[in-house]
């Protein structure tokens, strides 16, 4: 998880303060000591760290906090407050142009996930933002670049212009005509990468550049690199003037000092960030949420969003009036099980969570074999058997078991779990009725 030893440190330095009540310099001296030993364990950049806690340091002697009542909440929430200016402050959003098609130009060293993460975005913006996007295959080089594109497009249901090796350039003028006659409001160019930075490669983004005119010129960069990432994001903006960076792989990283380095360096906004494998896996970056997760604050917010966008509205508030009216069913009960299995891995969950341990659940995963299991032997029931479980004898028992291959011990153990989560649901309708949200069960209550 991304930030996890910078988060272990820094909560530590954070619970030796909470023990001493009253505050002297000293105190505050000693744990900013800690905290820069922290931030450079986490491979942030050691200019960004100095400047940091020379910020953090003036603000937290001051009086105002040496004579608060709890003097270290305030130091957290002055640590806080830098760490969401060190990553931009405010989410900033995909720049659009007036002009249709909108261009967005994806440049970064090779294997730092343009391609994939291009087109997560690309899927993101059409889902929330109801646009109509194309992606381009401009990566002409490196071995099976097109192919990947074109695949992981099909996966995403998003067109995808190519004309095999030719000239990169080029192919990006054409792919601005196809958009043109095809009603693709935004463009996504995949360009093509370099193990290093070289003249060539330089030259030819820049032609494209001139060519596509970009709304928005998008610096993929790997979270786990660390500093070469962040080498690497200040020689591009220098190159083309990129305007924004999204990081990748950030699930893969428990240090995180390019998320924290890159935006101090280059001043260019993190706009978002690949989370993980999955073509759903992508987030829009917001600073102060991130501070919140470094500092084991959670990020509720991320949490409901993440919760309704696994949630199809209408069920859920179908859902929320059977749960008032004790109608909970087999199907309800399978249904949001999947809403729970599409929210990702129960460690990223919790994370989220104020007060909750995320290394409890440390690569913690929903079941796939059990959640298999689970959809086999409910969809081997009868629609009368999904609704009224109580039906259920031995004769009938015995034929789920057949029809979802696996034995009746399966069906009665899944029958038990359905009972354990109709009495919650029993709860929930009575006394909590009026809580239940459009969330539905078991996120809206």
């Amino acid at each position: 998880m991304a930030f996890e030893n910078l988060s272990d440190k820094l909560n530590n330095v954070f619970k030796n303060l909470r023990g001493k009540g009253r505050l002297s310099e000293q105190d505050v001296k000693d744990a900013m000591r800690e905290v820069r030993l922290a931030l450079l364990e986490a491979d942030v950049s050691y200019k960004v760290v100095k400047d940091f806690i020379k910020t953090v340091s003036a603000r937290a002697t001051g009086a105002e906090v040496l004579e608060a009542l709890s003097p270290a909440q305030m130091v957290i929430k002055i640590v806080n407050e830098e760490l969401c200016s060190l990553m931009g402050g405010e989410n900033q959003r995909l720049n659009i142009s007036s002009k249709s098609p909108s261009v967005v130009m994806l440049v970064g060293l090779q294997g730092a996930g343009k391609t994939t993460n291009g087109a997560k975005l690309a899927a993101l913006m059409r889902r929330t933002q109801n646009k109509r996007p194309l992606l381009v295959a401009c990566d002409v080089y490196r071995p099976a670049a097109i192919d990947q594109l074109v695949t992981v497009g099909a996966k995403l249901d998003l067109p995808v212009f190519q004309e095999g090796q030719g000239d990169p350039v080029e192919i990006a003028r054409h792919a601005l005509d196809h958009a043109r006659r095809h009603g693709n409001d935004l463009v996504f160019l995949d360009t093509a990468g370099r193990l290093h930075i070289d003249e060539a490669l330089m030259d030819e983004l820049k032609n494209i550049k001139a060519a596509t005119d970009p709304a928005e010129i998008l610096l993929v960069v790997d979270a786990m690199t660390g500093q070469d990432a962040v080498n690497a994001a200040a020689a591009f903006d220098e190159q083309l003037g990129v305007t924004g960076v999204m990081l990748t792989k950030l699930d893969g990283d428990a240090r995180g000092g390019a998320a924290l380095s890159v935006r101090a360096v280059t001043g260019k906004p993190i706009k978002f960030a690949g989370t993980g494998e999955k073509l759903d896996a992508i987030e829009v970056f917001h600073p102060d949420r991130m501070a919140g997760r470094i500092l084991g604050m959670g990020d509720m917010l991320t949490l409901i969003e993440k919760a309704e966008a696994a949630v199809d509205e209408k069920k859920a508030l179908a859902l929320a009036e059977k749960l008032k009216k004790n109608r909970f069913t087999l199907t309800d009960y399978l249904e949001q099980l999947n809403s729970v299995k599409d929210m990702g891995s129960l460690e990223d969950i919790a994370g989220m969570i104020p007060g909750l341990d995320a290394k409890a659940l440390q690569g913690a995963k929903v079941d796939e074999k059990a959640m298999a299991h689970t959809e086999a032997i409910i969809l081997s029931m009868t629609p009368q058997e999904r609704e009224n479980p109580s039906i259920l004898n031995a004769s009938r028992k015995r034929r789920i078991a057949a029809g979802a291959g696996l034995a009746v011990v399966d069906v009665n153990r899944l029958l038990k779990q359905y009972e354990m989560m109709q009495t919650m649901a029993k709860q929930f309708s009575g006394k909590k009725g009026k809580r239940l949200r459009r969330g539905g069960f078991p996120f809206g209550f």
